[in-house]
């Protein structure tokens, strides 16, 4: 490789590390409920993204980057990493700004209670939820991070908004 060329990938790596590292590493974090083990995930698909050609990758940057964080991730799983359970922190909420101190407290108890109701969906509507969600993705997208079909997405991420729903209309939120 080039300097030169190598100068222009350097760049565009970085800016990819830039604009999708913290949603990497939440989303490994969900997957390993270890954030040390997910930053370890997401460096590695850095590292597999440097060594790709960078017009195998180009155009898809995104979902190829979670599509190989997903598998690194659930080999690290599979391994037998150190499992724990992940705490509302690790979830990194976005605060959002409310007019008094009980109101923002009811809230961030109604988000801990969502957050709970989530870890008791399967894991496969856990991941699709915050891939769509907390990721902002399409269920194309999803489809192309997860290997499901388009319409096998749009199925769990129906069922797992239904089984939400009812939980949280069960417990009167």
């Amino acid at each position: 490789m080039k300097n030169e060329e190598r100068i222009q990938k350097s760049q565009w790596v970085r800016s990819l590390v830039d604009a999708h590292a913290a949603d990497l590493n939440r989303y490994a974090a969900s997957i390993l409920r270890d954030s040390d083990a997910a930053k370890d995930v997401v460096q590695d698909a850095f590292i597999r993204l440097w060594q790709e050609p960078r017009n195998k990758i180009e155009g898809h940057e995104r979902p190829w980057l979670f599509r190989v964080c997903r598998h690194r991730a659930l080999d690290t799983r599979r391994k037998g990493s150190r499992m724990q359970t992940m705490n509302n922190s690790a979830a990194e909420q976005t605060p959002v700004e409310t007019p008094d101190p009980q109101s923002e407290t009811e809230q961030q108890d109604s988000h801990a209670h969502i957050l709970e109701l989530m870890r008791t969906l399967p894991d496969n509507q856990q991941e699709v939820v915050r891939l769509k969600f907390q990721n902002e993705m399409s269920y194309k997208e999803i489809a192309a991070v997860t290997e499901l079909s388009v319409s096998n997405v749009g199925f769990l991420l129906h069922t797992a908004l239904n089984t939400l729903r009812a939980r949280i209309v069960a417990a009167g939120e």
